[in-house]
């Protein structure tokens, strides 16, 4: 295995690890109450973190989706309350994502995830419509934030 992919792997395990650690930290009420949330990330192991963040405020997970293509799919499907979608994916980038759903979902409630802190990029998301914008790596303290902040 090379130096690169055991460094990613590390990173992995180290976010999974240090939001496990979280778990009990948090107050019952730090997020308004359970949403209809869906998740759209094509690497497992975020989703996997996501996930155990959406427990952790007590959301509802309706709908996974692995690229920008089957977002828009099974977010008109389930009409979630927000969608975490990030910004690259295959066949469907999040920005093109973003800009399709909300061409036919005006209201849909939309946060950004993505590695990149390209100052151009978060003003792209923000200007076609994305409430909030988060740069991984996230603790969950930064996603229940974004998460109360989208719904209010």
């Amino acid at each position: 295995m090379n130096s690169k992919r055991k460094s990613v792997i590390l990173f992995l395990i180290f976010l999974i690890n240090s939001t496990q650690l979280r778990l009990n930290t948090i107050e019952p009420n730090f997020c308004q109450s359970m949403a209809r949330i869906m998740i759209a990330d094509d690497s497992d192991a975020i989703r996997m973190v996501l996930k155990d963040i959406l427990d952790i405020g007590h959301h509802e997970l309706v709908a996974e989706a692995t690229n920008g293509l089957e977002a828009i799919e099974k977010f008109n499907e389930t009409k979630p309350d927000l969608l975490i979608l990030d910004m690259a994916m295959p066949k469907m980038d999040g920005i093109h994502a973003l800009k399709e759903i909300l061409a036919t979902n005006s209201n849909a409630k939309i946060v950004m995830v993505t590695a990149s802190d390209n100052v151009n990029t978060m003003t792209e998301c923000i200007q076609a419509g994305a409430i909030a914008y988060l740069l991984k790596p996230f603790n969950f303290e930064d996603v229940l934030t974004a998460i109360k902040m989208a719904l209010s």
